[in-house]
């Protein structure tokens, strides 16, 4: 398989190098925690002051240590006194009492940690728990559309864009070579997260609904809607749920990051919304892989597009309210506020007016753009940056 250098998190794992904390890598299933992990190693100097201890629980070779007791003992034995000792470990969950060890190994302080394991066991609401709150954790995603154009090379941008939309960043489906054992694959990554990540873990008993609720969330990207109203629209005179179970899975799908829920903020009031989250998918290739391609709503999927993006460029990103009127996004960085707004074609006056107007009714100074399928380079109206999506995508800021 082709690789790419991630550098992104490669930056992010050398900028803790070193530090005390248990470093974890989580994300979806297939996004690539593993090779992360073998890249950064790869970037360690030979030199005698280094000791790495490499260990791949999901191994023939190394299944004697999924016992508690004999992976602190391997660990013990392999650690060299007076080198910088670092310490990698990929699945860990498949050690029954790993959490006992890996803290005992952090108490010694000797180890430099880098874990990472399957997302029914290193959820990130589990981690403090499971360490003590002595954790940072590194959240990978799929592939960005920078990624993509790393993996297919492409002078045509607006071409890899269309494909882009549609193949989605898990990189382990480019291996196929028909399109529909690409989503076979990727579907696959579906149901395994709802049968492994989410059932298993938390004894769900309803499995049709889950998967329910995921197609729900996925045929309605970008659209807010209530937990209640989602339950009603999945009742009917044959089947029938509530409010508090249909927030619990949409919850469970959040934790193992096929979802990511982001909250409203209220413009003129400068405060926090807690009602009608909006959900917005890890990668769009699920969205194709498990519900087809019928009816596609561009303009949604470009808003889950630029959503993504956003959080994995590490902004803070919520739903803008104001007034009677929605900012598709405010993000947050370093104390820097930004609006967006995303639509797919605005060639059309009514169109372009629609997307605009709540934008000029916001009266601070803060950066405003409008994200739009333009196919050109930026320009400006009214204080507004507008720049097409693909160019956006790969953009640096």
């Amino acid at each position: 398989m082709k690789l790419i250098e991630r550098k992104a998190y490669l930056d992010q794992l050398q900028a803790v190098k070193g530090i005390p904390d248990i470093k974890v890598i989580t994300g979806i299933r297939r996004s690539g925690k593993s090779k992360l992990m073998d890249a950064f190693i790869a970037s360690f100097p030979e030199d005698e002051q280094t000791n790495i201890i490499r260990i791949k629980l999901n191994l023939k070779s190394f299944e004697r240590l999924r016992d508690a007791d004999k992976l602190y003992s391997y660990i013990s034995s392999k650690y060299v006194e007076h080198k910088n000792n670092y310490l990698f470990v990929d699945e860990i969950q498949l050690c029954h009492g790993f959490e006992w060890v890996i803290n005992s190994l952090y108490e010694e302080e000797k180890y430099d940690i880098y874990l990472t394991g399957s997302n029914a066991f290193l959820l990130s609401s589990d981690l403090a728990t499971l360490f003590g709150g002595r954790v940072f954790e590194i959240r990978l995603f799929p592939f960005s559309f920078a990624e993509y154009l790393q993996y297919y090379p492409s002078e045509n941008l607006d071409g890899s864009f269309d494909s882009f939309v549609k193949d989605g960043g898990m990189a382990g489906s480019y291996l196929y070579r028909r399109t529909e054992d690409a989503r076979k694959y990727v579907e696959n990554i579906f149901k395994t997260t709802i049968a492994r990540d989410i059932v298993e873990k938390y004894k769900i008993e309803n499995e049709q609904l889950l998967l329910m609720i995921g197609d729900f969330l996925m045929d309605n990207i970008g659209s807010s809607s209530s937990i209640r109203n989602i339950a009603n629209k999945l009742s009917s005179s044959t089947y029938t749920t509530n409010d508090k179970t249909v927030g619990a899975y949409i919850s469970y799908l959040c934790k193992a990051f096929m979802f990511y829920p982001i909250n409203r903020y209220d413009i003129k009031g400068k405060k926090y919304l807690e009602s009608d989250l909006k959900y917005y998918l890890a990668d769009l290739s699920f969205r194709f892989a498990v519900l087809g391609t019928k009816r596609p709503d561009y303009g949604h999927l470009y808003e889950n597009l630029v959503a993504i993006e956003l959080l994995r460029r590490g902004y803070e990103v919520y739903v803008g309210k104001l007034y009677d009127k929605e900012i598709d996004f405010v993000v947050i960085k370093d104390g820097t506020k930004t609006y967006i707004q995303v639509s797919d074609d605005i060639s059309s006056e009514e169109t372009f007016n629609r997307e605009v107007s709540p934008l000029l009714r916001i009266r601070d100074a803060f950066p405003k753009i409008l994200i739009a399928r333009t196919k050109h380079e930026k320009s400006q109206y009214q204080g507004i940056e507008i720049i097409d999506i693909a160019r956006w995508l790969i953009s640096q800021k």
